[in-house]
Order: C-alpha cells, then structure tokens, then sequence
C-alpha cells in the first residue's frame, strides 16, 4: 500500500505486511500482534531514554521518538510500530500550554473556562506546521524500520481532546467537560469542529510522511451515555475518517486502514462499526463473541486481553490469550490488550503475550 513514489522518496520495502492485511479483511497466515503504549515505562531501555529529557521535549526530538518506537521491535516479533508521540501534542499546537507532571500525568495551567476562551485557541489550518517534528519522527523511523513492520499514526479523538482541555487534566468524572455539553451546547460543538478541523490535516500528513495506518483514541468515550455520545463524539469521529479519506484521494495517495478505538464505548458499537473505519478497537469489557455478531463481518475487530492479565504466570497468559483468539476467530482480527501495557509490567509477561497469538494463532488455522 505504498504512495506511488508521492511523500518523502525510497522507503524500504515492506516485509511483514500480515497486519495491513488483517486490517483490510484479508485473510492471514496468523494472528498479527501488536501492543498499545508498546513503547513504554515497563522496558529499562525506554525510562533509560527518557531519563535526561522531560516529555513533551522527548515528544518533539524526532530521533528520541524513533528510538522510542523501535525499543519493544528490538525485543519482541510485534506485527506493528506505532510512533511514539502523544494525543496532547494538538491541543499545544493549537497554543495551549500542557505540561507533563511527573506522578500525576498532563496539566494545563490555563484551562479552558468560558465560551471566550475559544477565542485564545489559534487556527486549526496552523497546527500542521506547529507539528512537523511528528512528521519528521515518522518519516525518520519509517526508514529506521527497513520495512521490517508497518508504522502506525495516531491521534486523539475530537470529544477526548476536549475533555483533557476543559478539565485542565485528567478526571474520574469529567464534569467540567460535560457541564459544557449541556450548558454550552453551541461552544461545545464549536470546539468540537476546530478539533476536528485540526486533526484531518494532522493525520494526512502523517500518512504523506509515511504512517501505513491510524488509529484514532476515542479513550473517554466511557464518559458519555449513548445519547451525548451520538450527538458530540460520534459525528465527529465519523468526519474525521471521512475527510481524511478525502483528502488522501484528492493528493493522489493510497488509502490506509484506519482503527477507531472508544474506550468503554461498547454501547455504540454498532455505530463504530458504521462510521468508517477498517478495524474497531475493543476494551476488555466486551465478549469477543457478541462483538462480532454486533458489528457483523465487514470490519476488523482488535484487542481485547485486559492488560493485568499480563500479571498472570506466563502459562496463564497462553491459556488467556488461547481462549481470545477461540472468541474472536482466526480472520479479521488483530491481537491487542484491551489498553495500554502499564509501566510496572514484567516485559518476559510482554514477549509470552506476542509469543501465545503468533503460536496458538497458526495452530487454530490447520485445525
């Protein structure tokens, strides 16, 4: 699925193409595996790396981001990279200030409060050039790969965004952010589109920088009822894959499968499934099986192994991992946690998780 010589020239060859494959519904010799948060706190070389820098410095040095991304490749046969960078890097770009606080996670010092604070936000058309050290990270590790495994893009989705910028930082209720869908309605979705507006530029270029594939975090999708969700994030989630399908047609680039993952969102499965996607991410609350028969055979289902299984003895994880593959079937799947690996995991737990899919997935194809 290369882009016909058009974005940054002489990529190697792919090699392993077993998850694009998987992600278009082809069919596949195995299992493709990869992990979210891969590139992480629970491998030493990874808090060796990051050590000397604070985060959002890590996130805008391309070489320390491809570093970053190539760790867990050098220690584990994943099927997938994914870039290491992070959702907030758009909400900076469109001038807001994020700092990492060690401990504690992101925090915006000046939140958004009022509906004239839209006004402070700068213009979405901006955020593509505020973020070519992303590009630069993905073009660099992209060529780093030699093809090895495809790269991943990523981004947050619109309504998750918001949140994280009206909150001013994580929260267990989201009450801030909520309180503005039902008391401003009319910022809520101005907000929503100046997001939006950004984000399909920024995945577009990622994908002309040479991302194989995207996934879009829907992570405080759990916040909202099917009610608020269908009116705030769905529609959004929906343009977004829409325009940045159009937009890769109109620049004469080849499509990419894109991955739509809504954490705690199985209330809208369905409405996933339909909204444009190639591959729909699943948590580790939803039953492979009723998934399946809920969004039909025309999209790729991926994850779901919670990811404190992997606290398990690693005879543990085979037999958890064997019984998640039994559920969702050999074809369109791709094996994932249902989250991202947490920073005090055993990485030998990581590698028997890989190991078990590649493994217990041939095995399930001859029988």
């Amino acid at each position: 699925m290369e882009a016909n010589g058009l974005g940054p020239q002489g990529f190697p060859e792919l090699k392993n193409d077993t998850f694009l494959r998987a992600a278009w519904g082809e069919d596949t010799d195995y299992t493709p595996v990869w992990c979210m948060r891969q590139a992480g706190r629970y491998l030493p070389e990874f808090r060796e790396t990051r050590a000397a820098q604070d985060f959002f410095s890590t996130c805008r040095s391309p070489e320390a981001c491809c570093e970053l991304t190539l760790q867990p490749l050098r220690r584990f046969p994943l099927d997938a990279a994914i870039i290491f960078s992070d959702i907030l890097v758009v909400p900076q770009a469109l001038g807001m200030e994020v700092t990492m606080v060690p401990g504690k996670g992101p925090s915006f010092p000046e939140p958004l409060r009022e509906e004239r604070d839209l006004e402070r936000l700068r213009d979405p058309a901006a955020v593509v050039s505020e973020l070519a050290y992303v590009f630069q990270a993905i073009t660099l590790t992209r060529q780093r790969l030699a093809g090895r495994v495809p790269l991943i893009g990523f981004a947050g989705a619109p309504w998750t965004l918001m949140t994280y910028m009206i909150e001013g930082g994580s929260s267990s209720t989201m009450a801030q952010a909520k309180r503005w869908l039902y008391q401003r309605p009319k910022a809520s979705h101005q907000l929503l589109r100046i997001l939006t507006d950004a984000l399909v530029p920024y995945l577009v270029g990622q994908v002309v920088a040479g991302a194989q594939a995207l996934q879009l975090f829907e992570s405080h999708a759990g916040h909202l009822g099917p009610q608020l969700f269908n009116k705030f994030a769905l529609p959004y989630i929906r343009e977004v894959a829409k325009r940045v399908k159009a937009m890769l047609q109109e620049a004469g680039l080849a499509p990419v499968p894109m991955i739509v993952f809504a954490k705690d969102g199985h209330f809208a499965l369905e409405e996933l499934s339909q909204a444009g996607y190639e591959v729909v991410g699943l948590d580790w609350t939803v039953a492979p099986q009723k998934a399946r028969e809920r969004v039909g055979k025309n999209v790729t289902l991926q994850g779901n192994l919670d990811p404190c299984a992997l606290y398990a003895p690693e005879e543990e994880i085979g037999r958890l991992v064997q019984q998640m593959l039994d559920d969702f079937g050999p074809q369109r799947y791709i094996a994932n946690l249902g989250h991202g690996l947490y920073p005090d995991m055993d990485p030998e737990h990581v590698g028997a998780f890989v190991d078990a899919v590649h493994k217990y997935s041939r095995v399930l194809r001859q029988n």
